[in-house]
């Protein structure tokens, strides 16, 4: 079981360190002074699920729920 802990460890690692770097490369959600006239609802702003926002916050979640479940087994005495 020592090697799988080692395994899973590494992949913990790499994990946060991608994660980390995703949330960075986000835009933030301040759509400022925007938003009052409604300049936020333009074509990109609809279809952001395509754009590479889109995907980075879809990978951001998966990597996130990956995150979760490495550190509950890697708590796990085994």
């Amino acid at each position: 079981m020592g090697v799988l802990k080692i395994i899973l460890t590494i992949i913990f690692i790499i994990d946060c360190v991608a994660l980390t770097a995703l949330v960075l490369m986000q835009e933030g959600k301040q759509a400022g002074l925007g938003s009052i006239a409604g300049i936020s609802e333009t074509y990109w702003g609809k279809n952001k699920g395509r754009s590479m926002e889109g995907a980075l916050v879809k990978i951001t979640k998966v990597l996130a729920v990956a995150f979760i479940v490495l550190a509950a087994v890697l708590n796990l005495n085994f």
